[in-house]
């Protein structure tokens, strides 16, 4: 198996709990994650998932038993209300993100209570050899089980954590629109209770991304691991694009239509070639922005070479996806970017803006970095990546080939469950090394 914990039996599976407070394989973005990892990871170590009551249906469904896979913890009387709450504060469906990840904060001080009380006996026993935190991967929500965890020296691995992309200068207009007013004052989340004892009590911290590397106290960064928040699940996402010449070259954008996505940005820079032919845009998604962008391809003129999908089940956003020969995501403030390694897997070229979570995953043989400085700036750079591609198509296929081969060998879940499994046997073998 590799390293055992101190007194573990050599024939005995190393036995990790799990929390993932969000898991979910019936939903999008971190319950997606929280389900995809813990599955993962099942394939590599005994565990025990431990979840809130809302997933409880959808596991179940997808064939995990209740008691011996997992464990549903009902804290809905605190966090059905604290929910309620934020939906009125975040002024509108699909905004105010800020918002809902603060209130989530103190729901999971009451979850965590609750599986410690759960647990705690088992823990105390020495049948789990280590537990570690999937969900929530903000960095602002903090856990009081490390400490307990370290005075019975069990390790305590945290991560993912991503999240809290400074919004880029020049784009104020678009965090307002997003009602994102406790952005301005997010740091503050560092006085809540047990942010230090989190970061110090923990064996080993996974960070997602680079910005959230960069926000840990210098003390702590000893202990965190750079590794990517997303995957791709190479089962479902198994029809690549075919190399040909792309002409005319089609293009997708795929996500929510919101502003900081910036489908209008897209749009915008690709109009002088939608309207002269050599170009064709697949809009998939939905989302508050659909009338404005839609009037907006009215108004430039271009409704010919645009189409709208609006939301499509996974095989469907992998059919058209596959179909199309490049992705324009100008997002300005995305964490992890979780459809630029599903366009990658389908060796579908990536442009992305040159920010966040999509340039930590692209590189100048994958795909297309687009700089910027501001609004202006990006829609130019954007245009000018697209007739880089329209007057080199077979571009494409090179940077498409390379970036499916770069998730094939880097990005499934598989292999970042490898990674994660090395890091337990790295801090089980420093408790080890301590205990000799």
């Amino acid at each position: 198996m590799g390293n055992q914990a101190p007194g573990q039996d050599p024939e005995r599976k190393l036995r990790v709990l799990l929390i993932a407070e969000a898991a979910n394989p019936e939903w999008t973005s971190v319950p997606l994650i929280g389900w995809n990892l813990s599955r993962a990871l099942a394939k590599h170590a005994d565990v025990h998932l431990v979840t809130q009551i809302r997933n409880r249906g959808a596991l179940l469904r997808h064939g995990l038993i209740e008691g011996r896979d997992f464990t549903a913890i009902d804290n809905e009387y605190i966090a059905s209300r604290l929910i309620q709450l934020a939906a009125k504060l975040r002024g509108g469906v699909g905004k105010g993100w800020t918002t809902i990840s603060a209130f989530s904060v103190f729901s999971y001080y009451s979850f965590e209570q609750q599986l410690w009380k759960l647990f705690e006996k088992e823990l105390v026993a020495r049948q789990f050899d280590l537990v570690h935190r999937i969900t929530p991967l903000s960095p602002t929500s903090p856990s009081l089980m490390a400490k307990r965890l370290a005075r019975l020296n069990i390790p305590f691995v945290l991560g993912p954590l991503n999240g809290g992309v400074p919004w880029p200068k020049g784009f104020a207009h678009r965090q307002h629109a997003e009602h994102e007013w406790l952005s301005y004052v997010r740091g503050l989340y560092k006085l809540m209770p047990g942010y230090r004892s989190t970061r110090r009590n923990s064996s080993a911290i996974i960070v997602g991304s680079r910005h959230t590397q960069q926000e840990m106290p210098p003390w702590a960064l000893g202990k965190c691991i750079y590794i990517p928040e997303n995957a791709v699940d190479l089962e479902l996402f198994n029809s690549p694009r075919i190399p040909r010449k792309a002409s005319p070259v089609k293009a997708a954008f795929v996500g929510r239509l919101v502003p900081y996505k910036g489908a209008d940005i897209a749009i915008e820079a690709a109009a002088e070639f939608l309207r002269a032919g050599s170009l064709q845009l697949q809009i998939i998604g939905d989302g508050p922005q659909k009338d404005f962008l839609i009037a907006k391809v009215r108004k430039l003129g271009v409704e010919g070479s645009v189409q709208f999908h609006g939301w499509l089940s996974q095989q469907d956003v992998q059919k058209t996806l596959s179909a199309c020969d490049c992705l324009v995501f100008p997002s300005i403030r995305e964490f992890g970017g979780g459809v630029v390694l599903e366009a990658m897997a389908l060796g579908v070229t990536p442009v992305v803006a040159d920010y966040g979570g999509p340039a930590e995953l692209v590189d100048e043989t994958t795909g297309i970095r687009v700089p910027f400085v501001d609004e202006a700036s990006l829609v130019q750079g954007f245009r000018g990546a697209i007739q880089t591609i329209i007057g080199a198509p077979d571009t494409l296929n090179r940077l498409g080939s390379a970036a499916r081969q770069k998730v094939i060998e880097e990005f499934t879940w598989d292999a970042k469950a490898r990674k994660i499994r090395s890091i337990y046997d790295a801090v089980l073998s420093k408790i080890q090394d301590a205990s000799a």
